[in-house]
């Protein structure tokens, strides 16, 4: 799937979900990216992987994802479903400086495995900085959701 991601269609709350039609594996995939500002609310999903985001330049959007995100959608709301994947995402890359409170890979990616993530990575929207590669490991871990397998790691963290 080495499709290039060069521009991305302007994303409204209310045009959710967003549908990308992707070809990987030989076989079409459809995914369909709810946030939470959705006009549906998130306990109605039934997600085939999760994505959790923080901002890079903010340490409080990391401590929310770890104890407010992952407790109320993962542990609360699915809990009967121990195999989704779930993705911790760093977003706003290129706003990470030298200052008190930027939050460093190593740090976001322990996060990742304390909560048995699937996939750590960061990228920044604004720059295109590590986006496809972003993408395509999303595609590829949301592909897996189609095995047996599933996911939720046993303690290994894949970082990018």
């Amino acid at each position: 799937m080495r499709q290039q991601i060069d521009s991305l269609p302007l994303l409204r709350d209310l045009d959710q979900p967003f549908v990308w039609d992707i070809r990987m594996y030989t076989r079409p995939y459809r995914f369909e990216f709810y946030d939470t500002a959705s006009p549906e609310h998130y306990t109605l999903l039934r997600p085939d992987f999760v994505i959790l985001c923080y901002g890079i330049d903010d340490r409080r959007s990391l401590v929310n994802l770890q104890h407010v995100w992952f407790k109320k959608a993962v542990e609360c709301y699915m809990r009967d479903r121990e195999t989704i994947p779930i993705m911790v995402l760093g977003l706003k890359r290129d706003l990470r400086k030298e200052d008190q409170g930027v939050i460093y890979p190593q740090e976001g990616l322990k996060i990742a495995q304390s909560l048995r993530c699937d996939r750590y990575a960061e990228c920044s929207a604004r720059t295109g900085e590590l986006m496809n590669e972003v993408i395509e490991d999303i595609a590829r871990t949301a592909a897996k959701t189609t095995t047996e397998a599933g996911g939720r790691s046993q303690g290994g963290c894949a970082i990018m």
